[in-house]
């Protein structure tokens, strides 16, 4: 990736491929993707969000990265003119996109009309895919906190054949979701916004420690928190419509090779004074 030292922050992360991960091809191709979190149009001001996204598309687009995920909360009220927006702007990407459910796209307490109509507009909202040995987990974390009867039952039982199917295959695990598993540490108090519930949160944490999960990335609070749970990155990154925390708006871009994954913040075109 040609780096532009004008806009992408110098503090990188570097995250060594689980130790489980040993026989990984060392001549696999690296590879680069971008994590975006919440273009929720309308949160942060409709034409101003609708704006942001546009411009992190044309940033995107130049990076050439070969795929983005975004985590969740493609839309801050669930209308026909938001959701033909979001998938009109995200059309624009020239590499494949996929996106997990927020909780502003099929409600914080879903039903199954809200996933019905999430469905029909974005199609699966919990699937899998594999790119260049890894294994990527697009997870509906809504489904963990706030379980639907008949919903999160089949979830679960998807989301842990998933995992242990990638481990057995010796492909490293990207989970990509819209709530964070916590914001500061494994043990804190259930918080309605911040984190998962307690016992969820440790069945995830199992799960996730003994099937080799590289990095869970989350998105939510639009507030920036990198931890670091036994070797794995949980990455709750900048938002493109409206942060908490007063840090720019943007992206992250992640570098993959057999032996290290490495990520770094890419403010937006219209955020580089916060940055420079």
């Amino acid at each position: 990736m040609k780096k532009n030292a004008k806009y992408i922050l110098t503090m990188l992360l570097l995250i060594s491929v689980p130790a489980a991960f040993a026989e990984v091809d060392p001549n696999q191709e690296p590879f680069i993707f971008v994590q975006l979190t919440d273009p929720q149009l309308g949160f942060g001001g409709y034409e101003h969000d609708v704006n942001s996204l546009e411009q992190a598309v044309k940033q995107i687009n130049s990076l050439k990265p070969d795929l983005v995920v975004i985590c969740g909360d493609l839309v801050h009220d669930f209308t026909e003119k938001a959701v033909a927006d979001f998938k009109r702007i995200k059309s624009g990407l020239t590499m494949p996109c996929y996106f997990a459910p927020g909780n502003h796209d099929i409600s914080d307490n879903p039903t199954a009309q809200t996933l019905s109509s999430y469905r029909d507009a974005f199609g699966e909202d919990y699937f899998s895919f594999e790119h260049k040995g890894y294994t990527f987990v697009i997870a509906n974390s809504s489904l963990w906190k706030a379980p639907l009867a008949g919903e999160s039952e089949k979830h679960d039982a998807w989301f842990k054949e998933k995992l242990i199917a990638a481990h057995n295959a010796n492909s490293p695990v990207f989970v990509v979701q819209h709530y964070p598993i916590y914001a500061n540490n494994p043990d804190e108090p259930n918080n309605s916004f911040s984190n998962l519930p307690i016992v969820k949160r440790k069945e995830l944490l199992t799960l996730i420690e003994q099937n080799g999960v590289v990095a869970v990335l989350a998105g939510h609070r639009h507030t920036t928190n990198i931890n670091d749970y036994k070797g794995i990155q949980l990455v709750n990154c900048e938002a493109t419509s409206r942060n908490n925390d007063r840090r720019p708006l943007g992206f992250r871009v992640w570098q993959v090779s057999p032996k290290a994954v490495k990520h770094e913040f890419v403010p937006l075109e219209s955020e580089k004074a916060q940055v420079n």
